[in-house]
């Protein structure tokens, strides 16, 4: 297939610039893909349609306050910074602007001097690895001053709201740069609900990159290279997930970031074992999924490998009939946008 194919056409307006008032009142698509077949529901429906002995698989990864704005020490020209991983003690990998004079030995400084960042090595594209120092403890300086880094096509400044919407009620470990999105129409009540009615939450982590917003510019697919993204599987996410493939019950993986991580884990049996690690695993139709039974995932960019990966899980006719059916029912796409639950 070809990167073309997996165009569609979206109005402008149909991109959410805000969340829903409720996480839960989201709107949900809901695909049968054996028959094609569509409802149109709320997210909260969502629990109708999970039966106990299901296990949930949840992302945990917690959005860090990347983006930066700041000067250069030396000078005072305007400088930004974006923080991508963390490479050692105070030491990160981050994308400056402008790249080209902020070379080896320049500070940057940041909150009028709260926080400062040295560049120790000059990377390609605009990447550099620099030494952070905080006037105080380094997470809460970081805390304080980064800025929640909304996905480009929110046009818009992070507001106070991003702090906790821009974030799953579930999120305990910092690392990710994006959201995982399918998992912040979830709430407190809707997961103990879950637990009510026997339903399982197995707990994996990815960390979302910069990579996720790196478009397919090929038109071969074949062409396109993932950036890796660190993930960990407990032991104890390992074994929920197994006891329910024993019992019957579905592995329901909320969002493609954990499609890929069980993919990348689960043996051809669809077994899973405690793993820590990177995986670049690029997911397209034809793909033969090995552990995953049904998707939550929220309508992703034309020509994305989210959206690859949703078609080869949900069918390619199916997922792009269902697509055009969300844009002619006006649902909300992308970060903030609406959900679909794909059985």
């Amino acid at each position: 297939m070809k990167t073309s194919d997996f165009d569609y056409e979206l109005p402008r307006e149909s991109i959410a610039q805000y969340p829903s008032e409720r996480r839960d009142e989201s709107r949900l698509l809901v695909l049968r893909r054996d028959t094609g077949e569509m409802e149109h529901r709320l997210f909260r429906d969502v629990l109708s349609y999970l039966t106990p002995g299901d296990v949930l698989v949840v992302n945990e990864s917690e959005v860090i306050p990347a983006r930066f704005i700041g000067e250069k020490k030396d000078t005072g020209g305007k400088a930004e910074m974006f923080l991508l991983k963390e490479t050692g003690l105070c030491r990160w990998e981050v994308l400056v602007r402008p790249g080209s004079s902020i070379r080896e030995g320049v500070v940057l400084t940041f909150g009028g001097g709260l926080l400062e960042a040295r560049v120790l090595e000059v990377l390609p594209a605009g990447k550099r690895i620099v030494e952070l120092v905080a006037d105080g403890d380094l997470d809460l300086v970081i805390a304080a001053l980064g800025q929640i880094p909304l996905p480009p096509y929110i046009e818009r400044k992070p507001e106070p709201l991003d702090r906790e919407r821009y974030q799953t009620v579930y999120a305990r470990v910092k690392g990710a740069v994006a959201a995982p999105t399918a998992g912040l129409h979830f709430t407190d009540e809707i997961l103990d609900e879950l637990a009510n009615r026997r339903i399982e939450i197995a707990p994996v982590i990815l960390h979302v990159g910069l990579g996720t917003f790196r478009p397919v510019s090929s038109d071969d697919p074949e062409d396109h290279e993932m950036d890796e993204e660190r993930f960990e599987v407990s032991g104890e996410a390992a074994a929920l997930i197994n006891a329910a493939r024993d019992r019957g019950g579905r592995v329901v993986a909320v969002g493609t970031t954990c499609v890929r991580v069980l993919e990348s884990v689960a043996d051809d049996a669809g077994r899973m074992a405690p793993v820590t690690g990177s995986t670049a695993l690029f997911i397209r139709p034809g793909y033969r999924f090995r552990c995953v039974d049904s998707l939550i995932t929220n309508f992703h960019l034309p020509k994305s490998t989210l959206l690859m990966l949703v078609a080869a899980f949900g069918g390619y006719e199916e997922i792009m009939a269902a697509y055009r059916a969300a844009v002619e029912r006006n649902y909300r796409f992308y970060s903030y946008g609406d959900a679909m639950l794909v059985l």
